[in-house]
């Protein structure tokens, strides 16, 4: 989760009066964070927000306004997204950007000198913007520069790798867009997102000035911007239209709340996007949307008055009108996290604040016990213990490359995560073996063998499932030693089925993570409930493990005696 760091006076210039420590604690509570540290000293204090979502609140501004608007009773209201004068400034979107990184969304701000203490607060919003929310600049990035020093119109478009050269932030002298990729530290760490291209973006303005190479690095001439700037020019480029309007849109009010007057910028593309060929930025992303009431009583268990939860609404930042049954709410330009009406119901709740709500005891006197699936998987645990193994809890998010292409899978379908912070937690696993292994990569240096097993859950994809997929519980042991093979992982399998006085067979079978004729399905009825195997060498190679390793995958619902699914 974010964490973030800023000073408490800069916290009480936004909010227009002091504020102590247990103010902010007290008040963090809309905004799902927490103070983690405080340095009385410097009055420096971190923040740590349980909410991913929700990027406006990603800096002071954004906390400070999210209190303000409690306190205040009312939203924030930015004039310069309702304008309808024509932006005196453009930037020009070349031909083929759209194969390559195809949004851009900017604006000019003026009539704000920056201090110190505003300056880190930029690079700090900028940095999580862009890394966090924008996937290490994959979808979003974000560039600021000098805006005396620029000609418009702007162009945004696609040059040859050596045919153009600047000095970039933090060298003194010109290199061509492929030097930077492969000498400049910027350029190697994010130089893969271009991986490929044969054409790369730049910015450059009408006197052929260089403002940066997107999503790489500015140039050191405009884009370096410095304490006592007081006109600034900002971008942002990437592949998601909505997430780099959204990301624009928080820069623009965090300047606006920092005293900053907003232009904005009229962008002209050759191709459509979902906002038409001529999009002025900032701009509203936001639609209304109509909710029941009875979707919010539902969700908090409560009757609710429709004016009361149009005034705690107003007072968390929506735009809001209520009937005696319905209410038609839009969220502020800077959030784009409303996709089900239990997150309007969340946002009554916390507006009016969780310690509002009466407690209700269960009516009625219940005897609780542990389901068939959870006794057999205790019944499991102990019988595995027994045979020496060690039991392991993983995550079950993972990444694609973990679950397919590690794993020489030619099963590549996985439940994926939409909209992830990290590819290395893009899909929920659909086996175990592949978190067995992600352990066993990191224990090298423990004595062998090796024997571990786990209980978790997997996703496998299902279409006739209402989400379009089914969880199901599943065993897997793993053993490693240097003369690991199947015959040994078979006595276990052996022993266990022994004791679960469950009949089964294998029968032979052929796949790509396992070496051939030394795999096998377990079958119990007829039915197919499990694999067992010794893992192909390139498997192993692929997670850097130096050992032999047998395995085993058994699904638990199946041993309780649920029907199996259609594969």
């Amino acid at each position: 989760m974010p964490t973030i760091s800023f000073f408490q006076n800069d916290l009480e210039r936004f909010l227009g009066h002091p504020a102590t420590l247990e103010q902010l604690e007290s008040w963090l509570s809309l905004v799902k964070g927490e103070v983690k540290d405080f340095a009385a000293a410097t009055g420096e204090v971190r923040v740590e927000l349980q909410d991913s979502n929700r990027p406006d609140l990603w800096s002071v501004e954004g906390i400070a306004r999210q209190i303000r608007m409690k306190v205040q009773g009312a939203p924030c209201t930015y004039p310069f997204f309702q304008t309808r004068t024509r932006p005196r400034r453009r930037v020009l979107v070349g031909t083929g950007m759209d194969t390559v990184r195809p949004y851009v969304a900017a604006c000019a701000v003026t009539g704000h000198p920056i201090t110190e203490q505003d300056l880190v607060q930029l690079i700090q919003v900028q940095e999580k913007l862009a890394d966090g929310f924008g996937h290490k600049r994959k979808t979003v990035s974000v560039g600021l520069y000098r805006l005396p020093r620029i000609q418009f119109p702007v162009t945004y478009g696609l040059v040859k790798p050596t045919e153009a050269r600047f000095t970039p932030l933090g060298f003194s002298e010109p290199l061509t867009l492929q030097d930077i990729l492969t000498v400049h530290p910027k350029g190697m760490e994010y130089g893969a997102i271009l991986a490929g291209q044969p054409m790369f973006p730049l910015l450059w303005d009408m006197s052929g000035q260089v403002l940066s190479f997107p999503p790489i690095i500015n140039s050191r001439d405009i884009g370096q911007v410095q304490v006592g700037d007081a006109e600034f020019f900002v971008e942002v480029t990437g592949t998601d239209a909505r997430m780099v309007l959204l990301t624009l849109n928080i820069f623009a009010v965090n300047f606006a709340d920092r005293g900053a007057t907003i232009d904005p910028v009229d962008i002209q593309y050759p191709y459509a996007t979902p906002w038409g060929k001529s999009v002025k930025t900032p701009c509203d992303i936001n639609t209304i949307q109509k909710i029941p009431l009875k979707a919010i009583e539902a969700a908090l268990g409560v009757a609710l008055d429709a004016e009361r939860v149009q005034q705690d609404l107003r007072s968390y930042g929506y735009d809001v009108k209520a009937t005696r049954s319905t209410l038609a709410v839009r969220l502020p330009c800077y959030r784009n996290d409303l996709m089900h009406p239990v997150d309007v119901a969340e946002d009554v709740a916390i507006s009016r604040g969780y310690d509002s709500f009466v407690p209700v005891m269960p009516a009625h006197f219940t005897v609780g016990s542990l389901s068939m699936l959870e006794r057999m998987s205790d019944h499991l645990r102990d019988h595995m213990i027994g045979q020496g193994f060690q039991e392991i809890f993983s995550n079950i998010l993972m990444s694609r490359d973990e679950l397919v292409t590690r794993m020489r899978s030619n099963q590549d379908q996985v439940v994926e995560v939409d909209n992830v912070m990290s590819h290395s937690f893009a899909c929920l696993r659909s086996w175990i073996i592949p978190s067995l292994l992600r352990v066993e990569m990191t224990s090298p240096r423990a004595f062998y063998p090796h024997r571990l097993f786990e209980i978790g859950e997997v996703a496998l994809p299902d279409l006739s499932q209402a989400l379009g997929s089914r969880t199901m519980l599943r065993l897997g042991g793993l053993i490693a030693h240097a003369h690991a093979n199947f015959s040994e992982v078979h006595t276990c399998l052996d022993v266990l089925m022994f004791y679960l006085m469950q009949d089964y067979e294998l029968q032979p079978m052929s796949h790509g993570s396992f070496m051939e004729g030394r795999a096998g399905t377990i079958l119990c009825s007829g039915h197919a409930i499990g694999l067992i195997g010794e893992l192909h060498p390139e498997v192993l190679e692929n997670w850097h493990i130096t050992m032999p390793i047998s395995v085993f995958e058994l699904t638990v619902d199946l041993l309780c005696g649920e029907k199996p699914s259609a594969e």
